[in-house]
């Protein structure tokens, strides 16, 4: 069979969730990666990856999500999306060489409208799918924009002929054809051997924009070694040292670390609890991140906070309560990733022999799916 993977590349969590399940599908199957550029990077090393464009947030002078600019750069891009415009076509292009016999999409458009267009089956597998097809426990005052995420999300996305939703927290489907299975652990992490150390990992997403003073003086202030991944800084000041990215240097601190202070991506969340490491949950302003950052302090392994104003008085807490936080994890390890290859597998074949069961267009209007 052959499959075009496609990835959403904004952020490096989708990468590390398609990085898990690959060699499993490629050992069976023609694979070929679709993947926006911050995935494209990580994965076209090992696999057979070609980069697409992306559709993601911009930022402001003070670190925050801008919305005016995020339109204002993704608005050529979606209006050429919705009309099938040149960009879209070039992508189709690239995909319709390869000639995929199935679409697997984890939170990437075009591939999902490459394939509702070309007649191709596809499996929607991702985490962000959570909003829009199933119940959740949306943080204070989110639930209405939790359910216009997840319209927009479907609107983008369509309705795939099957849908996995992976995620560290458990949430009930809206449908039977909605599955959901645990965190996607790659093999370094489920291989790796957690201590607890005296180090705090600090992990941003989009560090450039994100790290700001009132962070670091909360950080030189905590009493204890830091380490900094996703900023331009690398070298040492004071307690803080400033990494550059590496997946195994990466691991091996994630590993070691008494305590995590993260920015609110799934994938490494769900790695953290997987370690036993407790974490201080900074969302970013998107109603998703205040989701997973809900569920960390509803789960007890950890707390959230402020991205944009950490204080020295809120972290230090996070850290004297950090040895029952690591302990509450053990209840909530869900390694999904076998569950997750089972019914990929199931689907591809089920697929293959034309089993194909999409609703129609308007359904995500309906609420019919």
């Amino acid at each position: 069979m052959r499959i075009a993977y496609a990835v959403m590349g904004y952020g490096r969590g989708h990468a590390m969730r398609t990085a898990a399940v690959l060699p499993a599908l490629e050992r069976n199957h023609e694979v070929r990666v679709f993947a926006g550029r911050d995935a494209h990077e990580m994965l076209c090393t090992d696999h057979d990856s070609v980069e697409i464009p992306v559709i993601g947030y911009q930022y402001g002078p003070k670190g925050r999500i801008c919305a005016r600019r995020t339109l204002r750069h993704n608005a050529p891009k979606v209006a050429d999306l919705l009309v099938a415009g040149p960009r879209t076509r070039a992508v189709w292009r690239e995909m319709a060489q390869f000639a995929p016999d199935i679409v697997i999409s984890d939170s990437e458009t075009y591939s999902h409208r490459f394939a509702r267009h070309h007649g191709i089956a596809r499996i929607g597998f991702d985490h962000v799918g959570i909003m829009a097809f199933c119940h959740c426990d949306f943080a204070p005052g989110d639930a209405l924009a939790g359910r216009r995420d997840g319209l927009g999300y479907r609107a983008f996305m369509g309705d795939p002929d099957r849908v996995i939703v992976s995620s560290f927290y458990p949430a009930t489907p809206r449908h039977e054809r909605i599955r959901t299975v645990g965190a996607i652990l790659r093999e370094p992490v489920r291989q790796a051997s957690p201590s607890r150390g005296e180090s705090v990992l600090v992990y941003l997403n989009k560090g450039a924009h994100q790290y700001n003073a009132a962070m670091e003086a909360a950080l030189r202030a905590c009493g204890a070694p830091v380490i900094v991944y996703g900023t331009p800084e690398r070298g040492q000041r004071a307690n803080l040292h400033f990494k550059a990215p590496s997946q195994n240097g990466f691991i091996a601190d994630l590993a070691a670390a008494g305590a995590v202070v993260s920015t609110a991506g799934n994938q490494l969340l769900s790695e953290a609890i997987h370690l036993g490491k407790p974490v201080l949950a900074l969302p970013e302003d998107a109603v998703e991140q205040r989701l997973n950052a809900e569920a960390v302090r509803r789960m007890g392994v950890g707390t959230n906070a402020s991205l944009h104003q950490l204080t020295p008085g809120v972290l230090r807490t996070f850290l004297e309560r950090a040895d029952d936080y690591a302990q509450a994890t053990h209840a909530h390890r869900r390694d999904g990733l076998s569950e997750a290859i089972d019914l990929l597998n199931g689907d591809i074949a089920a697929l293959g022999r034309g089993a194909r069961n999409s609703p129609g267009p308007l359904a995500w209007l309906t609420g019919a799916y």
